[in-house]
């Protein structure tokens, strides 16, 4: 949502300061050219009254320096002229000893003269007749004054223009976000589904995203109706198929093959292969993946009654523990998180003497879950074979050895990692780390 607000924003300003600096050169072009025609006419007057003081005296023609503004008098005053005769020129004393490139044809000058001290001439020139003879009359005015007050009006309208460009785009800001409000209520709603606090989208939403509400909406019932009656399928097979193992269970014991010990082993071997494979298929294909919408896993309300229930399967003084951040909700699925807690804690009550911890804690990348006990541990050398499906340290133990393969699947679709470590307490710490996705 802020990326299309700010790419909207950065197009806007770019095209609006480029419309804004053509509008203010543009006027400042049109203002110049305007100028230059009005000082196009002053230096023509400037030249009439030149050829005026060009009078006859005793020794022909002559220039009567009475005439002439006093300005020409003084050194580099800004306004300078040359008169040509066939066989004489003069020249302003405000020249002092410059030599301007005078433009050669009449009107005026397309460029701005080199001017003494740095200065910026505008030229004109005229040519007129007296007594048959030609006189060419150049007259130049400082014109540097004029560009400074240009260069300190394009930097005072483009400041103008910088702040009408700041207005305007906090005006248009504001407009973007209330244009986009109902956008961000529904990328709120849909982070507020990611973190299970609601089920849906809220369905008052503008007519324009009303369509994309509803289809969400829908696609969210029928992924949870789905997934729902895939794990009641599963459930419906486990049950199914307790009772024909089971009686294949009790028929193994009878007397008949117990004058057959080796076809005995054999069946008990497979039936128990066929038990831990049917155990293991149904725990893989029942795992959720990727949370549903409201279906996060609630520390508070769900780790005391799974603690409960481990208290009454084993029975004994066990002290079980736990400890979590406030308001803990754990972004994975409820079921798989039970079924993963469930084994790893459940593994800790059998072998531990009297004590067992779960800790619940932000880590960098997602949570990181640990569960300690005091039992006997595990030598270093031998914990890596306990990840392996199947494989247990003390066959007196009850159990088929499923629980670490069970676990091993769901961190295998949640993408987390498990490590077998010395615990404080004296026996084993399984630590988990579980990645948050980004959504």
């Amino acid at each position: 949502m802020k990326s299309i607000q700010r790419s909207l924003s950065l197009g806007l300003i770019a095209g609006l300061l480029v419309v804004a600096l053509l509008l203010v050169q543009t006027s400042l072009w049109l203002f110049e050219a305007g100028l230059k025609r009005s000082l196009e006419n002053d230096l023509r007057e400037e030249t009439e009254g030149l050829l005026i003081a060009i009078v006859k005296g005793p020794d022909g023609i002559r220039l009567d320096t009475q005439r002439l503004n006093p300005r020409y008098q003084r050194p580099f005053s800004g306004h300078y002229f040359r008169i040509e005769l066939p066989d004489r020129t003069w020249r302003s004393r405000s020249l002092w000893d410059a030599v301007p490139a005078w433009p050669e044809t009449s009107g005026l000058a397309t460029e701005l003269l080199e001017g003494p001290q740095r200065q910026r001439l505008l030229a004109f020139s005229a040519e007129y007749r007296r007594d048959g003879q030609p006189i060419v009359i150049s007259v130049a005015q400082d014109y540097t004054p004029i560009l400074d007050s240009f260069a300190r009006v394009r930097l005072s309208g483009l400041g103008l223009v910088g702040v009408a460009l700041l207005v305007f785009l906090l005006l248009q800001r504001y407009a973007m976000t209330l244009a986009l409000r109902p956008l961000e209520r529904a990328r709120q709603q849909i982070a507020q589904l990611q973190q299970g606090q609601r089920q849906q989208l809220d369905s008052q939403a503008p007519v324009e995203l009303q369509p994309l509400v509803a289809q969400i909406n829908h696609l969210l019932t029928q992924t949870e109706e789905t997934l729902q009656r895939s794990r009641h399928a599963l459930g419906n097979l486990g049950h199914a198929l307790k009772t024909p193992l089971a009686v294949l269970g009790s028929l193994i014991q009878r007397e008949e093959l117990a004058a057959h010990p080796q076809l005995h082993a054999a069946l008990q071997e497979q039936l128990g292969q066929i038990q831990q494979r049917i155990s293991r298929e149904l725990t893989r294909a029942r795992l959720a993946g990727d949370v549903l919408p409201g279906a996060h896993f609630d520390c508070a309300a769900e780790l005391p009654a799974l603690l409960d229930t481990l208290r009454m399967i084993h029975q004994r003084d066990i002290q079980l523990r736990w400890t979590a951040p406030s308001d803990c909700r754990l972004p994975w699925d409820r079921e798989d998180m039970l079924e993963l807690l469930g084994n790893l804690l459940d593994n800790a009550c059998k072998w531990a003497n009297s004590e067992v911890v779960l800790s619940v804690e932000r880590s960098a990348a997602g949570y990181r879950l640990r569960v300690d006990d005091d039992g006997p541990g595990i030598p270093a050398a031998e914990r890596a074979p306990v990840l392996d499906r199947g494989t247990r340290l003390d066959e007196r133990a009850e159990g088929h050895g499923l629980g670490m393969g069970i676990v091993r699947d769901i961190l295998s679709a949640w993408g987390g990692t498990l490590s077998l470590q010395d615990s404080p307490l004296g026996g084993l710490q399984v630590q988990i780390e579980l990645p948050v996705s980004e959504r």
